[in-house]
Protein backbone atom coordinates (compact mmCIF):
# COMPACT_ATOMS: atom_id res chain seq x y z
CA UNK A 1 0.00 0.00 0.00
CA UNK A 2 1.14 3.27 -1.00
CA UNK A 3 1.74 5.89 1.99
CA UNK A 4 1.42 9.02 -0.35
CA UNK A 5 -1.74 10.85 -0.60
CA UNK A 6 -2.63 10.47 -4.65
CA UNK A 7 -5.04 12.60 -6.48
CA UNK A 8 -7.68 10.81 -7.63
CA UNK A 9 -9.44 11.11 -11.01
CA UNK A 10 -13.32 12.26 -10.72
CA UNK A 11 -15.05 11.92 -13.72
CA UNK A 12 -17.67 15.29 -13.42
CA UNK A 13 -20.16 14.15 -16.19
CA UNK A 14 -22.38 12.18 -14.06
CA UNK A 15 -25.68 11.52 -15.55
CA UNK A 16 -28.73 11.15 -13.14
CA UNK A 17 -31.14 8.18 -13.52
CA UNK A 18 -34.83 9.57 -14.60
CA UNK A 19 -37.52 8.49 -11.86
CA UNK A 20 -39.17 6.99 -14.86
CA UNK A 21 -36.44 5.24 -15.88
CA UNK A 22 -36.30 3.17 -12.70
CA UNK A 23 -37.71 -0.63 -12.71
CA UNK A 24 -39.88 -1.11 -9.91
CA UNK A 25 -37.99 -4.58 -8.00
CA UNK A 26 -40.23 -4.08 -5.33
CA UNK A 27 -43.04 -6.17 -6.35
CA UNK A 28 -40.48 -9.66 -7.07
CA UNK A 29 -39.42 -9.55 -3.09
CA UNK A 30 -43.30 -8.97 -2.14
CA UNK A 31 -44.41 -11.58 -4.02
CA UNK A 32 -41.43 -13.70 -3.31
CA UNK A 33 -42.31 -12.92 0.37
CA UNK A 34 -45.65 -13.90 0.13
CA UNK A 35 -44.63 -17.09 -1.40
CA UNK A 36 -42.48 -17.92 1.14
CA UNK A 37 -45.06 -16.87 3.67
CA UNK A 38 -47.60 -19.13 2.29
CA UNK A 39 -44.89 -21.77 1.94
CA UNK A 40 -44.47 -21.99 5.72
CA UNK A 41 -47.75 -21.30 6.85
CA UNK A 42 -48.90 -24.83 5.01
CA UNK A 43 -45.58 -26.37 6.45
CA UNK A 44 -46.73 -25.15 10.00
CA UNK A 45 -50.27 -26.93 9.37
CA UNK A 46 -48.97 -30.11 8.13
CA UNK A 47 -46.59 -30.18 11.23
CA UNK A 48 -49.59 -29.22 13.59
CA UNK A 49 -51.87 -31.24 11.78
CA UNK A 50 -49.25 -34.04 12.15
CA UNK A 51 -48.85 -33.70 15.96
CA UNK A 52 -52.50 -33.80 16.57
CA UNK A 53 -52.24 -37.61 14.39
CA UNK A 54 -50.40 -38.71 16.95
CA UNK A 55 -51.44 -37.05 20.03
CA UNK A 56 -52.55 -40.07 22.45
CA UNK A 57 -56.11 -38.79 23.47
CA UNK A 58 -56.50 -41.43 26.50
CA UNK A 59 -55.27 -40.08 28.99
Amino acid sequence: MSTDKEQLDVEEDFTAVEADEVEPVVEVAKTNLSKRRTIDNLLEERRLQRQLADYDFDL
